[in-house]
């Protein structure tokens, strides 16, 4: 494809009518200006040739906006100069390109090769002073390459900053890198053993000087501006800072890693259980006339997957090299089944006092008892040796370094209640209507029967929990806090406690339920039950963020 500004200028030599003549010349002035060495051809040069340097603008590193035109600062001035014609675009980036004060010619070093000897007043001592101060840099282009320097120093004598002295740099060194007749990398160098002393109000005489190095490298002309791509620079830019700072700390193990793994191991049970009633309901089990089969399948697959939470918590517990597995077994074993069975006895209580057929028979309860004993407590006790004598290690692909790194202070909305607040809204959204239905039917007289819908609602809800946590764990890596096992599970688990913010409102504001039995019962199981949701989105919030960080970190090189 022809280049436009060379379309342009052909078009303006034919010959047009006078008006179309002026207005071509009008627009291969504005956007294509003066090309001075624009094709690869003219970026070719010999031994001594003056290679173009521009210097284009002036200002605050930190305000990209605000820039000045280079000699807007006393700066070394040469005799003649000369601006280079700006393009459009140029000119709307702000760029004011002039004839640099400093001769680089292709192949010839220089040292200390002195630019001028200049009085600086005290105006323009203290023009460089805050200059100085707002980290001013200018910038310039060396045969269309950018370089980028910052025109002097600060010294901070302690960590308020309240006493600071500024220095002007002098003497600036370039480096250059050339493949045969091409320059291919430059860059600008400033020394702090050269500088100017800017603290006093007072006339200074400053020599400016420059030193020029040539270095052959085998970098290909074509991608030479690389170096200079958004991509590269982020990745140097957060190489220091970041997710990628707390390499060596992303996964030490968390604390109470007991206690962890037992809650990893509840929550895995309760999706299993969640999953295979879905599955039941799904296949026509709870047909409406087949009353009682939901509670009983409740309370049987319950029995039979304690087995899952006994093999899931001392597995991982095993992983984190953890040696007392029994006793994390038995907090496995009690994590959900102590609250329920508590809740359970203490609402049997309050049934028995009310005569209400809520009390179970003494029958029904032995079974309960007996099932716990003999079908629960085996399969959680045989799950837990399964688990213990695993061979699975964890897999991370860092090492962990032995001292962990502080943690810096944080605002006030990254802390774990902000944080588990913001991370449950959009998953109970999600199941926000299906949770009335669902009220309805178990504290109503109402009969649920599509599990379908419910079952994609359940997908959607996972899905929904899992990349909102994942979202808030890059946040908390990103701002260098690496304690993230605990406020992963947490922030997963916090819809099961807007499900049981919402059980008040259904309660005093829909089912116009009263009384103490019926209080007590209501809120004493939903409690149980939005407990149950905590531990199994949790789980799932904290294996979603687990499988990211270790992609996001397997991607990078760890030494």
């Amino acid at each position: 494809m022809q280049d436009p500004c060379v379309f342009l200028s052909c078009c303006h030599k034919r010959r047009m009518g006078k008006l179309v003549a002026i207005i071509l010349s009008a627009i291969v002035v504005m956007c294509c200006g003066s090309q001075v060495r624009s094709d690869a051809i003219d970026h070719c040069y010999k031994a001594g040739d003056l290679v173009p340097l521009y210097v284009s603008k002036v200002g605050p590193f930190a305000n990209p906006s605000e820039t000045y035109r280079y000699f807007d600062l006393p700066f070394c001035s040469p005799d003649n100069v000369k601006e280079k014609k700006a393009t459009l675009g140029e000119v709307l980036n702000g760029d004011r390109l002039v004839s640099a004060p400093y001769k680089l010619e292709f192949l010839v070093e220089k040292y200390c090769e002195v630019v001028c000897r200049k009085n600086l007043t005290r105006e323009d001592v203290s023009q460089f002073r805050t200059a100085t101060k707002r980290d001013y840099y200018f910038q310039m282009y060396y045969d269309d390459l950018p370089i980028w320097v910052f025109i002097g120093t600060i010294d901070r004598l302690d960590t308020a900053g309240s006493n600071e002295r500024f220095f002007l740099y002098k003497h600036l060194k370039f480096n250059i890198f050339f493949n045969k007749d091409r320059v291919i990398e430059v860059n600008a160098q400033t020394d702090n053993r050269h500088v100017v002393d800017l603290n006093e109000d007072k006339e200074l005489l400053v020599e400016f000087v420059y030193t020029v190095k040539w270095k052959e490298t085998g970098g290909a002309f074509d991608e030479r501006m690389k170096k200079h791509t958004y991509d590269e620079v982020f990745v140097d830019d957060q190489e220091e800072k970041g997710w990628k700072y707390i390499l060596g700390d992303v996964f030490r193990y968390p604390n109470h890693k007991s206690l962890f793994a037992a809650v990893l191991g509840s929550g895995t049970q309760l999706f299993t259980l969640t999953i295979l009633i879905l599955i039941l309901g799904l296949v026509g089990v709870f047909y409406p006339y087949n009353r009682g089969n939901l509670q009983m399948a409740l309370v049987f697959i319950y029995a039979i997957t304690l087995g899952i939470a006994g093999y899931s918590s001392t597995t991982f517990y095993h992983q984190l090299e953890g040696t007392n597995w029994v006793r994390n077994l038995l907090i496995a074993g009690c994590l959900f089944s102590g609250p329920l069975l508590f809740t359970f006895y203490l609402l049997q209580t309050v049934a028995i006092s009310y005569k209400a057929n809520a009390a179970l028979p003494f029958g029904t309860v032995l079974v309960l008892f007996l099932l716990l004993t003999f079908v629960a407590f085996p399969l959680l006790v045989l799950g837990g040796i399964v688990g213990k004598n695993s061979q699975t290690e964890f897999q991370v692909p860092c090492h962990t370094t032995k001292c962990p790194r502080d943690i810096p202070p944080l605002r006030w909305y990254r802390g774990v209640l902000p944080q588990m607040a913001l991370a449950g809204f959009l998953p109970f959204s999600v199941v926000y209507i299906d949770t009335y239905y669902i009220l309805i039917t178990v504290w109503g007289h109402r009969i649920y029967t599509i599990y379908s819908i419910l079952f994609v609602v359940f997908i959607i809800l996972l899905i929904a929990t899992a990349l909102v946590t994942v979202a808030l764990t890059y946040f908390q890596l990103a701002a260098e806090d690496h304690q993230w096992w605990w406020r992963s599970f947490l922030c997963g688990g916090s819809t099961g406690l807007y499900v049981f913010g919402y059980c008040f409102y259904y309660y005093y504001a829909e089912a116009g339920m009263y009384g103490f039995l019926q209080t007590s019962f209501f809120f004493g199981y939903m409690a149980c039950i939005c407990y149950g949701i905590f531990l199994m989105l949790g789980t799932v919030g904290f294996l979603a963020s687990l499988f990211f960080v270790r992609h996001i970190y397997g991607s990078i090189k760890c030494d």
